[in-house]
């Protein structure tokens, strides 16, 4: 199947192209991959409660030693479904070589005003992977600039409106980095993991005869679950991932502390 036919098969289960939906959370990842790695239980755990939750591709994760671009819509979909994410889109943005300029940060602008989230959830700010340190530098600097209303963006042929979401948080990722807060995913680390193994070009795969990758080997799993194990004991609970924010969080009262003893 052509590009365009898998292009299709990943976002029709979601939302048709020309519908637009009011998002809680939109979480960004500039691999196909991402986002279920890095914070994929925090998503399951917030569709759980009701929330509107989405994804947004940077890029079809074509440079990726195993697989390809067509096989990686499949998986995505596949992994979006086992979320339950309510959209998923791909702004095919090139693998490796994508900058923080205007032109890609329009792109960001537009998928952010189309969604109008409460919070973005992106790569980790630095990480072995240059394009997730990158890519955090971009989305962060979109999520500001798409506040200015004199920054014009339209699409389906209307203009959009200015919005600037609440918050940019982070997820870790391969290099560890102190956290800012975590978020207790024990009631979904499982589905997390089942929808990481829907990449099963790249994870939990020795069995093939494309090359070994730092990720293909079943250690590699069992590194992400002590992650969230190691993550989880910091607050007393089994499963947790970890979160870098960019501004001073506050409270309006000392008992939202007390509510999230465990």
């Amino acid at each position: 199947m052509h590009e365009a036919g898998f292009f299709v098969a990943y976002n029709i289960i979601f939302t048709d192209k020309q519908v637009t939906m009011k998002l809680d959370i939109l979480a960004f990842g500039v691999h196909p991959d991402d986002v279920e790695l890095g914070c994929a239980g925090t998503l399951i755990a917030a569709i759980a409660e009701g929330k509107k939750v989405g994804v947004v591709d940077l890029t079809q994760g074509e440079l990726g030693t195993r697989g390809s671009a067509e096989i990686r819509y499949v998986e995505a979909t596949n992994a979006a479904k086992v979320m339950g994410v309510h959209v998923r889109e791909n702004l095919k943005m090139a693998d490796g070589f994508f900058q923080n300029d205007e032109p890609h940060q329009r792109k960001v602008i537009e998928a952010i005003r189309k969604y109008q989230p409460e919070i973005i959830l992106c790569n980790a700010p630095e990480d072995r992977h240059p394009d997730h340190g990158r890519s955090a530098k971009l989305v962060s600097d979109a999520a500001f600039l798409s506040g200015l209303r004199k920054i014009t963006t339209s699409y389906d042929g209307k203009m959009q409106e200015a919005w600037r979401p609440k918050y940019v948080f982070h997820y870790i990722q391969d290099r560890f980095i102190q956290p800012s807060f975590v978020v207790d995913i024990s009631d979904h680390q499982a589905k997390k993991e089942a929808a990481i193994l829907c990449y099963t070009t790249q994870f939990n795969s020795p069995g093939t005869d494309e090359p070994q990758t730092y990720i293909s080997s079943p250690q590699f799993m069992e590194t992400v679950k002590a992650r969230a194990m190691m993550l989880g004991k910091r607050i007393g609970v089994q499963y947790a991932e970890g979160f870098i924010s960019e501004k001073v969080l506050g409270v309006t009262s000392l008992d939202a502390f007390v509510q999230n003893v465990t």
